[in-house]
């Protein structure tokens, strides 16, 4: 396992529990609500970091992400066939989320409130959650990717 890739899977971790973000669920938040706002934090990460020079690291990154995730799916329990499938749905979720990310600073705001009620449907107060990715994604452009590899950034 590649410690500098554990840093930046666990600060995405760390973002995804803050507890303001689950405040406008009308429920318990659940392990599919986490993976969703997980997917969109690394959706965010990997906009901002997309260029020739970090492609490689990129998709070292990407494979590590999703290998912890498969290993978080498999601790619930799980079974095999039930994990390839599962995985498959996620990936295709968050390729996704890239994709409607991609152009994120060149839509109005009703555009961007739009795409995060479409993946965060069952939240209300998608505003609340607009300006936090807003914040978000304005953080991460001020960063280098090397920032994160050697853990100076935190949430």
């Amino acid at each position: 396992m590649n410690e500098k890739y554990l840093y930046i899977y666990n600060n995405l971790i760390n973002y995804t529990r803050n507890k303001d973000l689950y405040k406008n669920l009308n429920r318990k938040d659940n392990f599919s609500d986490r993976l969703l706002l997980f997917l969109l934090h690394f959706s965010f990460f990997l906009k901002n970091f997309k260029n020739d020079e970090n492609r490689n690291v990129l998709q070292e990154i990407y494979d590590f992400n999703f290998r912890q995730l498969e290993l978080s799916i498999r601790e619930i329990g799980y079974g095999d066939q039930s994990i390839n499938k599962k995985m498959k749905d996620y990936i295709n979720l968050f390729h996704s989320m890239v994709s409607e990310i991609h152009f994120w600073n060149d839509l109005t705001n009703e555009e961007k409130l739009k795409k995060i009620s479409f993946f965060l449907s069952d939240f209300q107060n998608n505003e609340y959650l607009l300006n936090y990715f807003e914040d978000f994604n304005s953080n991460l452009s001020k960063k280098t990717l090397n920032s994160y590899l050697k853990s100076v950034s935190r949430p």
